[in-house]
């Protein structure tokens, strides 16, 4: 049942918790997959902030995974249906734009609780976050080119603001993963935790900006996301690159090789 800080609307992958006046907590939940994106979830991880904006009594969110990971990226079926089908392609396309500008845009104050591995649309909800808090055992890491498509979902927008253009070329294109203590060195995210003082760092500092002055915090929000929005055309470009690659060799062979657990194998020959 919905409550005065609970999201109107049915969700199957993600549940809801109010651990605080004015505070909602999101967790991803589809442990058994390692919280990996469907279609469900991504379009789930899409309208979320857009309830967030619409209830008047959340003040600030929370968002982590249930078990063992943040969220895992893709799910293999979808990135799957990305390669072979059009409209599969198309509507993940515009909903992966949504997902990040609906973030930048929402005007609570978010804060990433990040568990374990983050990948994919997880690792763009974890690091469009205001305040984003690794535990010391998370992983990190943008898979995009070893999957063989361009770094498309978040990573131009949002890592060179980050952690600067050396560190976000180095790591997009290399896709070295970064556990919570080397993310918080470069910069990538707000703080590092050991893992048992997770939620509750998260939940503390949720609850301080709930109990803050609203349209301080959300205009200050806004004002600093600017920058985020003067990147929007780099970021657009980078996510049409990422669809268009789904088209092509690369990507079909990188899926194989995650598939079958290998290295894959890309031919040295390609006109661009």
């Amino acid at each position: 049942m919905n409550g005065p800080a609970m999201p109107d609307g049915n969700y199957q992958h993600l549940t809801f918790d109010v651990p605080s006046s004015g505070v909602l907590q999101i967790t991803i939940d589809r442990p058994q997959r390692y919280n990996a994106a469907d279609e469900v979830l991504h379009r789930e991880l899409v309208r979320i902030w857009e309830d967030v904006e619409a209830n008047d009594h959340i003040r600030a969110v929370v968002i982590t995974g249930r078990g063992k990971a943040f969220s895992a990226g893709g799910d293999f079926d979808m990135l799957e249906r990305n390669v072979r089908d059009f409209d599969t392609r198309a509507r993940n396309w515009k909903e992966s734009a949504r997902l990040v500008y609906n973030m930048v845009n929402c005007s609570k104050p978010i804060v990433s609780a990040i568990n374990g591995a983050a990948a994919g649309a997880g690792l763009a909800v974890a690091l469009l976050a205001d305040i984003s808090i690794a535990a010391r055992s998370a992983t990190l890491v943008d898979g995009h080119t070893r999957l063989g498509v361009p770094a498309g979902d978040h990573a131009a927008i949002v890592w060179p603001l980050l952690c600067g253009m050396a560190k976000a070329k180095y790591y997009l294109l290399t896709c070295d993963a970064l556990d919570g203590e080397a993310a918080e060195r470069i910069g990538l995210v707000s703080l590092v935790v050991d893992d048992d003082d997770l939620l509750a760092t998260a939940h503390d500092v949720a609850s301080r900006l709930a109990a803050g002055a609203p349209a301080a915090l959300r205009w200050t929000k806004y004002a600093v996301n600017n920058w985020l929005r003067m990147a929007g055309p780099t970021f657009d470009a980078s996510l049409a690159l990422e669809f268009l690659a789904f088209t092509g060799p690369e990507a079909a062979e990188g899926l194989a090789a995650l598939r079958e657990k290998r290295e894959p194998r890309f031919s040295s020959i390609s006109p661009i």
